[in-house]
């Protein structure tokens, strides 16, 4: 297992923190107060090493702009603080997992004793099948 990497976001990097009216639960208090945060942030100012870029910009998809702005949308509390919290978190841990390197696949190749083996089952099959045909009475 990967160990996690504890990712500090710079306060530079942050292009712009905008807050929105949200959906969902509140009553009235949805349409009167924007607690929804929009979190728009420079990944070229986060200084990623090349290969944490690419995992980066595959993790995000269609939340990195063409511009090389990642945009994180929280709006699951109520309140504009805890959804502040929230997409900073998601935004660390986005990075955090763009840090993760997957573990190299080493090949295995079959013994001998498991190839002969699978060659009799083939054949042993194939007696099967051979026996299958039509009945000749010469």
């Amino acid at each position: 297992m990967a160990s996690v990497v504890e990712v500090v976001i710079p306060e530079a990097a942050i292009v712009e923190e905008r807050f929105l009216a949200a959906t969902g639960p509140g009553g009235q208090n949805v349409n009167k107060v924007a607690t929804a945060v929009q979190l728009r942030v420079n990944v070229f100012a986060l200084g990623l090493a090349p290969d944490a870029y690419l995992r980066l910009k595959q993790l995000a998809g269609s939340k990195l702009t063409a511009g090389g702005e990642l945009v994180i949308t929280a709006r699951r509390f109520r309140t504009q603080e805890a959804n502040r919290a929230d997409a900073r978190e998601r935004l660390a841990a986005l990075v955090a997992q763009a840090h993760e390197r997957q573990a190299k696949r080493i090949k295995t190749k079959p013994s001998k004793a498991a190839k002969a083996k699978r060659v009799d089952a083939k054949k042993g099959r194939s007696a099967v099948k051979a026996g299958r045909g039509k009945v000749r009475l010469d």
